[in-house]
């Protein structure tokens, strides 16, 4: 029975699957495509300046929904220009569909090479390849609904970026519908065997430790975990890359585990324990690269990717969400283990006329916070990242492990148009540079984030450990006077007086973003990143006097 379109066919399947909302630049090629997206409003859909902006937007909005979300863009030049964006929404699995419109299937000399075209047509095929976990090409509208179906399934089962490629005549040619798959079933047998073999470490142990990654957020299992919690009483942290879940739950979990940057009784705990349970945690050198001891997973769970390891044991095919729910039945209830002190924040910010540190951003918003509620925050790479460390424990998103700049002005553009919900920006003036000119657009949609340009006219983390460098200067853009041409609102302080009142004023303005540009003096690091680097350096001595070299896990 035809559908209608082909594009229509995958615009009604994004929306069967949980997409809220597409981002996207058109071009020649994708104009098609452009056309009925706006013509059907099947979903809504928001355009940007610049590819990589429509990437980090499009992977936070699949971040704060737990569901696809949508990259849509022309050949070519527009495709590629999405390939950092969406390599970090495969390293940090976030479910980004990307759709590529392409040169017309039927047209042209084959002896001609078409504008946007690489080494070959299949160029950008084989890249995106690399960093999606499924790709199709729908040249065929009589095969496209199996393929559109195949291609989404694997996006939400296994939380990571596919890729679409569209020939433009394509898109318009008539299409089935498609049909969403049912998903696969896990071997009860293996899952209650393997939650019994690690509820029967939890009743050995003497200091149990549970640690939360990004994928108890990316399958929405919070309040399966939080009950679980509850239940057992097991302490538990979070990874860095996995800060923000549970913020619903704070009570179940408010500190994090970030090795030499975090605090020491969190990391005493995590490091001395004899049976550490990672659920959903990326094994990387931001998680783990860098602690006082190594941390010795062969005698540790590690549930990821729909696979659990414990020790030299081996379950695949074996879901997070069924491993929870079995743990909840089988985990030894109510036990009292040792936890760490509750983590103590720096309280009674001083609004007097002293210049402003890094740290003292972090203050400013916990009062900002405890007088009107928390916000959820979009946060980039750099000191502001060390900052968000010392904010209380909210929602986040963050590119923590790919670290690639420029993430969090578009990804507040993707936070408020599939939540609703106003978001709070902090990066530096390093990575405003790149792609805080997307604040222009929010004007078009009615968005309003709150955000805070930490301006040191460096880039601040890379001379922490190059203090002597003059390539990490940079010139002093003056960011708050650009807000006004953009839409905006801009404030430009010095003193914890001045960002006090400029923070109070500018969640009260509602309708326009609001850009606090907070002034600070070169080398000025936060508190979290004076002791990140502080550690490491000694690490570093150490190694190289007793000849010991960097351990990884």
């Amino acid at each position: 029975m035809s559908h209608g379109t082909l594009t229509e066919s995958l615009l009604r399947a994004l929306r069967d699957h949980g997409a809220r909302a597409i981002f996207g630049i058109p071009g020649d090629y994708a104009l098609p495509l452009f056309r009925i997206i706006e013509e059907t409003a099947i979903l809504p859909l928001y355009t940007l300046s610049h590819e990589p902006g429509v990437a980090f937007a499009a992977d936070a909005a699949a971040r704060v929904s737990r569901c696809p979300a949508v990259a849509a863009v022309t050949y070519g030049a527009g495709a590629i220009n999405l390939l950092n964006g969406v390599a970090g929404a495969y390293v940090e699995h976030s479910p980004l569909v990307v759709i590529s419109a392409a040169p017309p299937k039927h047209g042209g000399l084959a002896s001609l090479g078409v504008h946007h075209q690489v080494r070959s047509l299949h160029s950008q095929f084989r890249l995106f390849k690399e960093i999606t976990c499924s790709q199709a090409v729908l040249n065929d509208p009589e095969e496209a609904p199996e393929l559109i179906a195949r291609t989404l399934s694997a996006c939400v089962e296994r939380s990571l970026p596919v890729y679409f490629e569209i020939p433009t005549d394509v898109a318009v040619e008539r299409c089935g519908a498609v049909r969403r798959l049912k998903a696969k079933e896990a071997d009860g047998e293996a899952v209650a065997t393997c939650a019994k073999e690690i509820a029967d470490l939890i009743e050995h142990a003497k200091r149990p430790v549970l640690m939360i990654g990004v994928e108890v957020r990316r399958y929405g299992l919070e309040d399966d975990l939080a009950e679980l919690i509850r239940l057992t009483n097991i302490p538990t942290v979070s990874s860095l890359t996995g800060r923000g879940v549970l913020a619903g739950h704070a009570h179940e979990v408010s500190r994090s585990y970030v090795g030499l940057a975090g605090d020491p009784s969190v990391a005493e705990l995590v490091e001395n324990s004899d049976c550490l349970i990672l659920l959903g945690v990326i094994l990387s050198d931001t998680n783990f690269g860098v602690p006082v001891r190594r941390l010795d997973l062969r005698h540790g769970v590690h549930a990821f990717g729909g696979a659990v390891r414990i020790g030299h044991h081996f379950y695949p095919n074996l879901p997070l969400r069924d491993l929870i729910r079995a743990l909840a039945k089988l985990a030894p209830k109510g036990e009292c283990f040792p936890t760490p002190k509750p983590v103590v924040r720096k309280t009674g910010f001083s609004a007097d006329p002293v210049a402003v540190c890094p740290s003292d951003i972090a203050v400013a918003i916990n009062e900002l916070f405890k007088r009107h509620g928390p916000m959820p925050l979009a946060c980039d790479i750099g000191d502001s990242l060390f900052v968000a460390l010392e904010i209380d424990y909210v929602d986040i998103v963050a590119l923590a492990y790919y670290a690639s700049m420029g993430f969090a002005v578009p990804a507040a553009i993707g936070v408020q148009a599939v939540s609703g919900v106003r978001p709070l920006v902090l990066l530096g003036d390093g990575a405003f540079q790149m792609t805080g000119w997307e604040l222009g657009n929010c004007q078009r949609y009615g968005f309003d984030p709150l955000v805070v340009v930490m301006n040191n006219r460096s880039w601040g983390m890379l001379r922490a450990y190059e203090p002597n460098s003059k390539f990490n200067d940079l010139s002093d853009w003056h960011f708050a006077d650009i807000a006004a041409p953009l839409g905006g609102v801009g404030r430009r302080v010095r003193t914890r007086q001045e960002l006090a009142i400029a923070l109070e004023d500018a969640w009260k303005a509602r309708g326009k973003f609001q850009l606090i540009e907070v002034m600070l003096e070169r080398g000025a690091t936060s508190d979290s990143l004076h002791h990140f680097v502080e550690g490491l350096v000694r690490r570093t001595h150490k190694q190289a006097h007793s000849g010991a070299g960097v351990s990884s896990p």
